[in-house]
């Protein structure tokens, strides 16, 4: 799946999901209509496993980058077990790095975010700025001007990674100590 597809709508029904690459953005619907950010979702997590549970998606998912999900469980039966608990551990702390991403300074935010995306190699595809500034609760121009300046002290270099915009793959070379 490319950048900006939605996987499953809140209240819908279908299959849970795992992801094995990529980031995926879970929104809450207001009964308004209005999307307010939830989480993340990166490789390795589980979308969607409350539908198995409770017959419909509690989030509306937007993949943020270029993804691959498979069905989950992947296995019948898996779902119960080390598989279960190792995911709900995995999720609950996702939820403390979320929480992490929306306060401090901004500059912080931005490079908690890299850290939580960057690969081992070092490599990185942010989200769009919108995305960005929804997650770490700043404004659009806030997160322009911090990812102009990690660029521009060397600590974001941008790289061409495969089947990804240019303008929105780094190289991560130096992560400054932060909170």
């Amino acid at each position: 799946m490319g950048p900006a597809e939605r996987i499953f709508v809140a209240g819908g029904d279908g299959l849970a999901w795992r992801v094995a690459h990529g980031v995926v953005r879970l929104d809450r619907i207001s009964p308004a209509g209005h999307s307010t950010f939830a989480s993340l979702a990166i490789a390795g997590d589980i979308l969607g496993c409350e539908a198995l549970l409770l017959g419909a998606y509690t989030f509306t998912t937007t993949t943020l980058t270029h993804c691959e999900l498979t069905p989950w469980p992947e296995v019948k039966g898996a779902a119960d077990g080390e598989s279960l608990l190792k995911s709900l551990a995995t999720a609950q702390r996702r939820a403390a790095d979320i929480v992490a991403l929306r306060g401090g300074q901004a500059i912080d935010r931005v490079m908690r975010l890299v850290r939580l995306l960057a690969d081992r190699a070092g490599k990185v595809v942010l989200p769009a700025r919108q995305d960005i500034a929804d997650i770490t609760d700043l404004r659009f121009e806030t997160i322009s001007r911090v990812i102009t300046q990690l660029e521009r002290s060397g600590v974001l270099a941008a790289v061409r990674i495969e089947g990804v915009r240019a303008a929105r793959g780094y190289a991560v070379r130096y992560l400054p100590d932060t909170q």
